[in-house]
């Protein structure tokens, strides 16, 4: 007899908007890529229980056609549901994995997936803009052109991409096609040097020896994504479960899958965490998030491990909380760092978000309990005041 398995949690999922879209992504989302060669019972199980937790959103990047199969058969009549985001270029040659940038290809394989989950895709993602290589093979090759008349005949609802690299990130945002980004982010990586390669430190271990502070590229990216108002979902929150290992963290010891979670979370414009879950208890322990304390989801203790720690760098942990002026410390400071980012030119949603805070940075009184808290030395006090002369 078949084994039938429904997590039944005691949470409500929390939704959040995907930046210009008008749609909404659970915070919790799932990748899928741990399904694939799983029979479909199991993939069902998976499904199932992810949807019944309250989680609206997956990943398939996998180009295989058995896997988008058993992914579409589970979801069945609750497609209209669930938000999907299908990656342009991903290709199964050989049988295997592979980044496609012939065009013939491109379109038989994404076609191939449009098929298979009705004739839709919610976010059709430009796969893997990793070097300027990969970026001029997108948007110089009629990829992108592609993207842009699936979005316009409606077969996509919007255009985003995945990457692993600041820098070709940053550039491809600006060309403002996208509407969603994938991003690799945890607390590891987010201080591996922008030179230093991610998958390196994957393979070989993290070479702790060079992290010094939050890299600039990746602190430029994130407030770029808020000031365009295009939405983040994550990918590698865990860093292949390296960072939740006693034997391969790069820190003082092993964070939890809710730490790595709310990092993610904290970050600017990051919508979903897309975890991998291959079981139904998966899915468990990533809702479980949802039910933690702040205590139990704080990460900042770790973090303080960093040789030359994260000083003067808000990381947005809400520790300087509560202030006696009933400030949100965290949000003043985060749309003070997007608006420096181009002070002549302060996007008006930045300056709108600011002024609808029901305190602000204009209420400081200054009295420093703020800096006291503060594990990273942030200047709060005078953030307060640039906050609000930029913004108020």
């Amino acid at each position: 007899m078949k084994t039938l398995y429904v997590i039944i949690l005691i949470t409500k999922m929390i939704y959040r908007e995907i930046g210009k879209t008008a749609k909404r992504a659970s915070v919790i989302g799932l990748g899928c890529e741990h399904l694939d060669g799983k029979p479909y019972e199991q993939v069902k199980n998976v499904i199932d229980s992810a949807i019944s937790s309250g989680i609206n959103i997956f990943d398939v990047f996998m180009p295989g056609k058995e896997v988008r199969e058993n992914i579409a058969k589970a979801i069945g009549s609750r497609r209209k549901e669930i938000l999907i985001q299908g990656h342009i270029c991903s290709a199964n040659i050989g049988q295997q994995y592979d980044i496609s940038r012939d065009l013939p290809t491109v379109k038989r394989f994404f076609e191939e997936h449009l098929r298979i989950c009705g004739g839709h895709i919610d976010f059709g993602m430009l796969f893997f803009i990793d070097s300027d290589e990969d970026y001029k093979n997108v948007f110089e090759t009629g990829i992108a052109d592609y993207a842009l008349k699936l979005k316009e005949k409606g077969d996509i609802s919007h255009i985003g991409f995945s990457s692993h690299n600041p820098v070709s990130a940053i550039k491809t945002v600006n060309t403002n096609l996208v509407e969603l980004m994938m991003f690799s982010i945890n607390p590891a990586f987010d201080i591996i040097p922008t030179e230093e390669s991610i998958f390196t430190h994957l393979e070989k271990g993290f070479n702790a020896n060079s992290f010094t502070a939050v890299e600039p590229k990746r602190a430029e990216l994130y407030r770029l994504c808020e000031q365009k108002n295009i939405g983040i979902t994550v990918m590698k929150t865990l860093g292949a479960g390296k960072l939740i290992s006693s034997e391969h963290t790069p820190f003082c010891k092993p964070l939890t899958v809710a730490q790595c979670t709310h990092y993610a979370l904290s970050r600017p414009a990051v919508v979903s965490v897309l975890l991998g879950c291959k079981s139904p208890e998966e899915i468990e322990e990533a809702v479980k998030y949802l039910t933690l304390s702040d205590e139990e989801k704080d990460y900042t203790d770790i973090l303080k491990s960093i040789r030359g720690g994260l000083h003067g760098s808000c990381v947005y942990c809400n520790h300087c909380q509560p202030c006696p002026s009933q400030i949100d410390i965290a949000s003043v400071n985060k749309y003070l760092d997007i608006a420096k980012l181009d002070t002549a030119n302060i996007p008006p949603s930045v300056r709108s978000h600011y002024q609808s805070l029901a305190y602000n940075g204009f209420e400081c009184t200054q009295c420093g309990n703020c800096e006291n808290r503060c594990p990273f030395d942030v200047l709060v006090i005078e953030n307060m005041k640039e906050a609000h002369k930029l913004l108020g």
